[in-house]
């Protein structure tokens, strides 16, 4: 007698799993031959060697499409079923709509732009993606829910995010508290948005696991990363050998998406950005992709977008002032 504990990150995809009066759980085990018991989040799978197996991998696949928003019925389950049994139960994730997760209170996250889908696309189909664009058009928000997805999916063991600590206009030092306490508010966008996706309780106790790992940059270095999704956010403000260092991390089985925003590099003006010498870079490496959201792709309030045409419009025209200017110098040494 063989058994197998399926694990669901929330009681909501349980409960799609499960429909009324338990009837998916009763469909599956009188098809596999097992029994099934729910214990909190988990379910224990219990009967024949081979069965427990098909049938945890039908529960694993009908718990990621619940987490996807989709709809849990006796078609889906027959169908998964027999997925599993021909041995193609990787395609479970066609089945899918374009959701790309579930918040912990159930509410869909969706790409709303043009350049948003293909990022998310980007995302899929590469090992390393750049995602870069101005504020609000949704880099890292959507970078951790592709993340969240794949963890639930179980393609990943850990997701792991990360930051440069840099300074925009104030002082570390300044902040009270040990090294973590200092940190923490450089953090805090990565921190707020695995709370929606996962809920702080199911967050808590990935991270106590080692699950989720969220921290600075400089904790990088001599590590190397198996089976992660790991996310670095803010990669404007690296330098190049943080860059280098951050890239050099990857390990077998884990993807990479590096966002940021080359127009607020926080950098002394004697440091180049990693990021934009990493576009320069790595534009033609195979399997890496770099990804340019505009104003267009804002999906915070409108003004958002309106501010950040009327930058880049004084940006260009400084940039316009200052070419005849450099022009006329350059002539003035010929005379």
């Amino acid at each position: 007698m063989a058994e197998k504990i399926v694990n669901a990150d929330r009681v909501e995809d349980l409960i799609s799993v499960f429909g009324s009066f338990d009837e998916n759980i009763k469909r599956i085990e009188d098809a596999l031959s097992v029994s099934i018991v729910n214990r909190g989040t988990d379910l224990k799978v219990t009967g024949d060697e081979e069965a427990v197996d098909k049938a945890a991998r039908t529960l694993e696949g009908l718990i990621s499409l619940a987490a996807k928003g989709e709809v849990i019925d006796e078609q889906r389950v027959r169908y998964l079923i027999t997925l599993v049994r021909e041995g193609n139960d990787a395609q479970v994730a066609k089945m899918a709509k374009d959701v790309v997760c579930i918040t912990a209170k159930g509410k869909p996250i969706k790409a709303k732009t043009v350049g948003q889908q293909e990022y998310m696309k980007a995302i899929g189909k590469h090992t390393i993606t750049l995602g870069v664009g101005p504020a609000g058009t949704g880099k890292t928000y959507l970078a951790v829910a592709a993340a969240v997805a794949a963890f639930r999916e179980r393609t990943v063991n850990r997701i792991i995010l990360t930051r440069p600590a840099v300074e925009a206009g104030e002082r570390l030092g300044f902040l009270p508290g040990d090294l973590q306490n200092k940190v923490d508010p450089y953090l805090r966008p990565l921190y707020d948005a695995l709370y929606e996706m996962l809920g702080p309780e199911t967050f808590q106790k990935y991270q106590e696991r080692g699950s989720i790992e969220v921290a600075p940059l400089a904790y990088m270095r001599g590590r190397t990363l198996d089976d992660s999704f790991i996310i670095l956010d803010e990669a404007q403000n690296t330098t190049k050998e943080q860059m280098k260092m951050f890239l050099t991390r990857l390990g077998f089985g884990s993807k990479v998406v590096i966002t940021g925003d080359v127009t607020q590099i926080d950098l002394p003006s004697d440091k180049t950005s990693g990021l934009k010498d990493a576009m320069r870079v790595l534009e033609d490496v195979k399997d890496i992709a770099i990804c340019h959201l505009t104003s267009a792709d804002v999906v915070r309030h409108a003004l958002v977008q309106e501010i950040i045409n009327a930058y880049e419009k004084a940006e260009n025209k400084k940039e316009t002032v200052k070419a005849p200017k450099q022009t006329q110098n350059r002539n003035q040494r010929k005379n």
